[in-house]
């Protein structure tokens, strides 16, 4: 089994935060995370808010601790709230159910860690984040 290695992650924050500044978008915060929800790099653009980082690595753990994209949780979130209330809180780093935390697969279609992007909509954010990923060489789902 294959693991996010710094380097990589490194480089899906570097071209994460190219594609925000392409598009003209608000300052973006990226979290990379490894399998366990456990944050392997951070960088919060010049002007991002404080609270980002929180809810970048809450998208990026949500995401790869529940098996499936924040954009999924997101409408977990409107079918069962109930449920999504209840199992949010037993995320060490919260789980935050909206667009912008994406899955991190490798060659082999194996799930290596997670990204979360925070600072523009949820829509973009995930754009960002998957144009982050497949910079580096990496596999979203689908």
């Amino acid at each position: 089994m294959s693991v996010l290695t710094l380097a990589q992650a490194n480089a899906i924050i570097a071209a994460t935060l190219a594609k925000g500044r392409a598009l003209g978008l608000k300052p973006l915060t990226v979290a990379v995370v490894d399998t366990g929800g456990s944050l392997i790099a951070l960088q919060r653009s010049d002007a991002s808010p404080a609270i980002r980082p929180a809810v970048a690595q809450g998208k990026a753990s949500g995401a790869i601790l529940m098996g499936v994209s924040s954009r999924k949780l997101g409408e977990m979130a409107v079918e069962r709230p109930h449920f999504i209330g209840a199992v949010a809180p037993m995320a060490a780093h919260g789980l935050v159910p909206v667009a912008g935390g994406v899955i991190v697969f490798d060659a082999d279609g194996a799930a290596i860690g997670a990204v979360g992007v925070s600072g523009d909509t949820s829509d973009n954010d995930e754009i960002c984040a998957v144009a982050g990923i497949t910079a580096a060489g990496l596999a979203i789902e689908g």
